[in-house]
């Protein structure tokens, strides 16, 4: 009887389940959105409910598409929009509030009281990130501030929190009190609460933000081969099957695409846009606006360590085109419009929706349109867009090299935007180096279903994984240096434009 492994990747405006062979290809697949919601400018949030909502709809539809029977599925592994929190009643199982997302920025305010002792870089010797909107431990802070009887039901021992796979592996589990109440090394270091060398949640960082550590879940790899449960009967897989694996998002992008070795890196085009390079079993402290990070760690083995360049808006860019301006009705039509422009005329969109990240780190700063003329129209304004999301890349790419010393001869690609052959053709352009696109573009699903099957045995090794990668496209830069700084420098003067608006 063939055997499979599913993966559950939860995303910032999606869920998605994905079912894999033993070959790794994929037998199912279905997905669901979930709302957006914006109480206030600068705030994100999500329903936690709509989301297990939409991970129960999405798992059965894709076991019962892909046919399997009582016992072929072996193994769950999550992936998850990493920083986003939950908060909710470890009885009850309601949440006290939305998800506050990853984008929002409400917690500016508390960010540059706690920077007034020591700079935006307090915790990073600690923590391996700056304090910013962007991660988890200061929005926890905020919740148990305003949330309406949180704090009250944290004494209590009531309340539990934590990012969006912990939500869900507590759900799949059986949503009560006998739930695993769980979150892995990768997403526990996004969160600004975890110390990089013990692996634990740190208490002086908890006592700084007022966190009750009752309220986190425990810290394990991101896999295990007995896993943290199993699903429920009853449940969405209508069989008892171990959750085993999970890694945030990224991390997941990165195993998926078997970047393994010191130096490997990837970059994943989706809400945002990221990129990860491996640095091996020590944490490398970045210089030139990167985070330190966990890349992931299997059972027992060392944990392995990236350094990230992360940016907050590049596939969001097109969805503000389709859903603020109108410009486009569906996110696919982007490239045929930018087709209808040979260059974006001189225009540059700087998309600070939420300040700017890496390499930068300046939540003053918001979104601009620059360079504009009469003679601008809504085909310059879409290649605009996608050109952003390469000059940012650029800008990473310069961080890292800077930081590591790395000269990557190519680029690994993955995500939902590397189906676009304009955009990819621009960032091999814009870095001055080949961006390669694997034969699987799922690579965060993949991360996550290679991780539960190297827990089970599905997949025998690393090597084995690595035999696996393909690619399936490349692209070589087509202009000069000349042109390319040039095309840079303007985008840089762009940035400067955006700053100080808060």
């Amino acid at each position: 009887m063939e055997s499979y492994v599913a993966a559950i990747d939860q995303g910032t405006t999606s869920t998605r389940c994905i079912i894999f062979d033993p070959a790794a290809n994929v037998i199912a697949a279905a997905a669901a959105e979930h709302r957006q919601i914006y109480p206030r400018p600068g705030w994100v949030e999500h329903d936690p409910t709509e989301i297990w909502q939409m991970t129960q709809q999405v798992v059965g539809k894709a076991v019962k598409q892909s046919g399997a029977r009582t016992g072929q599925i072996r193994a769950v592994g999550l992936t998850n929009q990493r920083e986003t929190i939950v908060t909710w009643n470890r009885r009850t199982g309601q949440p006290y509030a939305n998800a506050i997302v990853w984008q929002d920025t409400r917690t500016k305010d508390l960010c540059a009281q706690l920077a007034e002792d020591g700079g935006v870089d307090r915790l990073r010797a600690r923590t391996g990130l700056p304090l910013a909107t962007y991660f988890s431990g200061p929005k926890i802070s905020w919740a148990l501030k305003h949330v309406t009887g949180l704090a009250d039901a944290a004494e209590r021992g009531e309340a539990i929190c934590g990012t969006i796979e912990s939500w869900l592996i507590w759900q799949l589990t059986g949503g009560n009190e006998e739930a695993s109440h769980v979150t892995d090394v990768t997403n526990a270091s996004r969160t600004q609460l975890m110390n990089l060398t013990s692996l634990q949640w740190d208490q002086q960082i908890l006592d700084l933000l007022d966190i009750c550590p009752a309220m986190l879940p425990q810290i394990v790899p991101c896999y295990e081969a007995e896993g943290w449960g199993t699903t429920q009967v009853d449940g969405p897989f209508a069989d008892a099957i171990p959750i085993c694996a999970a890694l945030g998002d990224q991390q997941a992008a990165l195993v998926g695409q078997c970047a393994f070795n010191p130096g490997d890196a990837k970059n994943t085009y989706g809400t945002g846009c990221f990129m990860l390079v491996n640095t091996g079993h020590r944490p490398v402290d970045s210089r030139h606006g990167l985070v330190t990070t966990v890349a992931y760690q299997f059972g027992t083995d060392p944990v392995v360590y990236a350094l990230e360049g992360s940016v907050a808006i590049a596939g969001a860019l097109v969805q503000w085109l389709r859903d603020n301006l109108g410009l486009i009705s569906s996110a696919d039509e982007i490239e045929a419009l930018a087709r209808q422009a040979d260059d974006s005329a001189g225009t540059y969109i700087v998309p600070a929706f939420s300040g700017l990240f890496a390499p930068h780190w300046r939540p003053d700063a918001r979104g601009v349109i620059v360079g504009l003329t009469r003679y601008v129209n809504k085909a310059h304004l879409a290649r605009a867009a996608l050109e952003a999301t390469a000059y940012q890349t650029r800008d990473v790419l310069e961080a890292i090299r800077n930081d590591c010393g790395l000269q990557m001869d190519s680029l690994k690609v993955d995500g939902g935007m590397v189906v676009n052959d304009l955009l990819m053709q621009f960032q091999a352009d814009v870095l001055g180096i080949p961006v390669v696109r694997p034969s699987i573009v799922e690579t965060t699903a993949l991360g996550a279903a290679y991780a539960a099957g190297l827990a089970t045995g599905l997949f025998p090794d690393l090597a084995d994984l690595r035999s696996r990668w393909q690619a399936q496209h490349t692209w070589t830069p087509r202009i000069d240096d000349a042109d390319r700084d040039r095309l840079h420098r303007g985008w840089l003067k762009a940035i400067e434009r955006s700053l100080d608006w808060v």
